[in-house]
């Protein structure tokens, strides 16, 4: 059975950094894209980062130069470093992962997906 839980969410303030977690069990990460995605209120999923077997990573234009997704496959995991931090992105993120390969911006490109970990940044 695939699991992917997150981890490192929290509330921080505008400018602080927060780094998120994502460890998979069940099968190995480094074949395959990984994603990550927020989820606000009243909001639609969207794409934030994701990062290809190869190490080639894609970011949504609102969080290029601030946040970096890497992977430590040693470890299973995939990481997404946050910095500068702003209150628009509070929302809860989630990871995925894909079992083939796609644009990977899009949830239904991804077969696998965490609980979410909730993001709060206060002004």
């Amino acid at each position: 059975q695939v699991q992917l839980e997150e981890s490192g969410g929290g509330l921080v303030q505008a400018g602080d950094s927060l780094r998120l977690s994502c460890a998979a069990s069940g099968l190995t990460f480094s074949p395959y894209p990984v994603g990550w995605f927020r989820q606000a209120p009243g909001k639609e999923r969207e794409f934030v980062a994701a990062i290809r077997w190869s190490g080639l990573t894609h970011y949504v234009d609102s969080v290029k130069g601030r946040f970096t997704i890497s992977r430590d496959n040693t470890k299973n995991t995939v990481y997404l470093q946050m910095n500068s931090l702003k209150p628009a992105d509070t929302a809860v993120y989630y990871c995925a992962l894909a079992r083939s390969g796609g644009l990977l911006y899009r949830t239904g490109d991804y077969d696998y997906w965490g609980q979410g970990t909730q993001v709060t940044v206060s002004s």
